[in-house]
């Protein structure tokens, strides 16, 4: 006789369950189909969940699904997976086998609570075509000017694609809006599958780091932001590499969240060549 599987739920990159970026898991999805993945994903409407659908050895293979579609990888159900699995089996290392490639997950245990760093694919930087930053600016009703020249704007990938735009003014930064039906589409023609990560430099953080505040564009269902997005973090730390604007090793912080009232953090350590690490937090959702 079949039994239903069992979703948990968690939030990521928060201490509070109010806050951070909430994921659906299945630790055991062995039993399931894409349909079934897909059923699930989107009765649970959060941004994605992850499923684990076996295992190869010491690998757990990894499936995330968002309420519409498959995305390759998202970070914050990653994070969100490997403590639920840490909390069952104790901290240590994890490897998912990804449709984007294996991810290694360090836990460990800090201050009476579990944390979580994943280490992402390779990153790589790219230009944006010129008629696409256009589409994309005039989508947010944000203007060349506005953005701040230290940080140009260029498609980053840790495994998902991510266009990445720099605004000055925090007065912009937290003001624009846009159409979540217009952008879904445009998101969708330019075969983005994540999110779109606009970014604000807040100051140097007083532990050194940069420290910039997010908000990810990421229009499904009833989401348009996303409130804590692990493959932006990674995909941000591989552009700033990418464009020479930190000396690596070096470490920023990611505040995101606050604009759709979850606020959430990400830290981002920066090694001089390969994958980024990404870390934070996760707790049950009751």
């Amino acid at each position: 006789m079949s039994t239903e599987p069992r979703v948990l739920r968690y939030t990521a990159f928060a201490d509070d369950p109010s806050g951070g970026n909430p994921a659906g898991i299945v630790l055991d999805a062995s039993g399931l189909d894409d349909a079934a993945m897909q059923a699930i994903a989107t009765e649970v409407d959060y941004a994605e969940t992850a499923f684990v659908t076996g295992r190869e050895g010491d690998v757990r293979l990894v499936r995330y699904f968002s309420p519409i579609a498959e995305v390759p990888f998202c970070g914050h159900a990653t994070v969100a997976a490997a403590i639920a699995i840490a909390e069952r089996e104790g901290p240590g290392t994890l490897r998912f086998g990804t449709p984007v490639g294996e991810i290694v997950i360090e836990t460990r245990a800090e201050g009476g609570e579990l944390l979580a760093a994943f280490t992402s694919v390779d990153t790589a930087v790219e230009h944006f075509p010129e008629f696409v930053l256009d589409a994309l600016l005039e989508l947010l009703g944000v203007d060349r000017t506005q953005l701040d020249e230290r940080y140009p704007p260029m498609l980053a990938s840790a495994g998902n694609t991510h266009p990445v735009i720099v605004i000055a003014a925090a007065s912009v930064f937290d003001d624009f809006r846009f159409d979540p039906g217009a952008m879904r589409a445009f998101m969708d023609a330019q075969g983005w599958p994540a999110t779109v990560t606009v970014l604000h430099r807040v100051s140097d953080a007083t532990e050194g780091a940069l420290r910039f505040e997010a908000r990810n564009l990421f229009p499904v269902g009833r989401i348009t932001e996303d409130p804590a997005t692990g493959s932006a973090a990674a995909a941000v730390g591989g552009y700033l590499r990418g464009i020479g604007a930190v000396r690596p090793p070096a470490r920023v912080v990611i505040e995101q969240g606050r604009h759709v009232g979850r606020p959430g953090r990400l830290v981002v350590d920066i090694p001089e060549q390969g994958g980024i690490v990404v870390s934070g937090r996760a707790v049950p959702i009751r």
